[in-house]
C-alpha cells in the first residue's frame, strides 16, 4: 500500500526511474507546476481545497482540516492513463484513473490550511505528477453542505504520451485484470474504488460497469 512515508522518503518515485527520461519529472519541473498551478488560482486565500475522484478519496495522505463529499459538474471519470509503474508494468500495463469533460460526478473536497499548503502540494505532486500525465486545474465543486468552493483538480492530459483515447469498459477492463505492480494490482484499486462510491452513496455507472466486468474476468 502506498503510504505519505514513501512518497516523502523518494521511494515511491524509484518505480518510475526506468521510463523514458523525457516523461520522469523529477522534483525540480514538479516544483515549477506547482508554482505555475498556484499562480493560475483563481481564488487567493491562503487555504486551499483538493478534489478527489480516486484513491484520494480513502488514502488521501494529506494533513487537511475539512473533508467533505462534493459535486464536479462538467467532469466525467475515465481509466485513459496508461500505467506501467506502481499497479502496472512494462509487460502487463494498466489504467489510471483521470477525469475528462463532460457529465458530473462525485468525490471528495479537502480543505488544506494555508500553514500546510506547500509541503502538501509537494507531497501530492509527488504522488500524482511521477510523469506529468495530468493537467493540474482549478474547478468549482459543491460541498454536500451547499457550499462552492474552488478546488484543485488533476485532470488526464490527453496530450501526453502515456494518454489513451479509448477508455470503455471493454478495452480497460482485461487490461486492470493483468495488471499488478508493487504496490498491489490495478483491479484491487477498481474494486476499492467501486466499494467506496457505494459506501457513500455516491456510485459511478461507469466505474460500476469497470468493475463488474474485471470481477467476471477475475472469475
Amino acid at each position: 500500500m502506498l503510504t505519505r512515508k514513501l512518497i516523502e522518503s523518494g521511494a515511491y518515485l524509484d518505480h518510475f526511474r526506468g521510463l523514458d527520461p523525457a516523461i520522469c519529472w523529477d522534483d525540480e519541473r514538479q516544483a515549477r507546476s506547482i508554482a505555475e498551478t498556484m499562480a493560475a488560482a483563481p481564488a487567493r486565500d491562503a487555504d486551499i481545497w483538493v478534489f478527489g475522484y480516486g484513491s484520494l478519496i480513502w488514502n488521501p495522505m494529506l494533513c487537511f482540516d475539512e473533508r467533505h463529499w462534493a459535486t464536479l459538474p462538467g467532469w466525467r471519470r475515465s481509466f485513459s492513463l496508461g500505467m506501467v509503474a506502481g499497479r502496472g508494468s512494462p509487460e502487463h500495463p494498466g489504467r489510471m484513473l483521470g477525469v475528462q469533460p463532460g457529465g458530473s460526478l462525485r468525490g471528495v473536497a479537502l480543505r488544506v490550511s494555508g500553514t500546510h499548503v506547500q509541503d502538501e502540494l509537494r507531497l501530492l505532486w509527488r504522488r500524482e505528477m511521477p510523469t506529468g500525465a495530468y493537467l493540474p486545474t482549478w474547478e468549482k465543486a459543491v460541498l454536500d453542505d451547499g457550499r462552492q468552493v474552488t478546488s484543485l483538480v488533476f485532470a488526464a492530459n490527453a496530450n501526453h504520451p502515456m494518454h489513451a483515447q479509448d477508455s470503455s469498459v471493454a478495452t480497460v477492463a482485461p487490461l486492470v485484470a493483468m495488471a499488478s505492480g508493487p504496490y498491489g494490482s490495478n483491479a484491487e484499486y477498481v474494486l476499492r474504488l467501486d466499494d467506496e462510491l457505494a459506501a457513500a452513496k455516491a456510485a459511478d455507472a461507469y466505474v460500476h460497469a469497470l468493475a463488474s466486468a474485471v470481477k467476471t474476468l477475475l472469475r
